[in-house]
């Protein structure tokens, strides 16, 4: 069992990435460690200029980046990341978050896994992209992040 208050490394797929806006502004300067990885039985979601993970079929994978907060940083981390994501601990599941924040297990890049929190679509949200959305192929987010302008 997982409790809130276990510093897990977050598994991030969106907007969270290295390079992306949101990196940037909650991450950036904040991370001890920053590392390949993807989660089993999850599905990626084009959403409205970032993507939605669900639960999935055994067989889906998302990819994405394993974050380790560094440790003076990590209860900040936690708070940013939840208030970013509509996430508010304690709340029944259903009850108004758009995702929720849940342990899973993430396998690095040589194939070790680990234990590290990820945000998932919220319900009502998740069922309609279920029913009516379409998984990104291959469960990669390609990226939105603005043009870097010259000079």
């Amino acid at each position: 069992m997982t409790t809130e208050a276990e510093r897990l490394p977050f598994f991030v797929y969106g907007t969270l990435r290295p390079g992306e806006a949101n990196y940037a502004r909650t991450l950036r300067g904040r991370t001890a460690a920053e590392e390949p990885a993807r989660i089993a039985g999850t599905l990626l979601y084009e959403g409205p200029g970032y993507p939605y993970a669900t639960a999935g079929p055994a067989d889906a994978v998302v990819h994405g980046v394993l974050v380790h907060p560094r440790a003076a940083d990590y209860d900040a981390v936690r708070a940013l990341l939840d208030h970013l994501e509509g996430y508010t601990p304690g709340t029944p599941a259903g009850a108004g978050n758009l995702y929720e924040r849940v342990a899973t297990e993430a396998a690095r890049a040589d194939g070790r896994t680990v234990r590290a929190w990820v945000y998932l679509a919220a319900e009502p949200l998740a069922g309609r992209l279920r029913a009516t959305g379409t998984p990104l192929a291959g469960g990669r987010w390609t990226g939105r992040a603005a043009p870097k302008s010259p000079g």
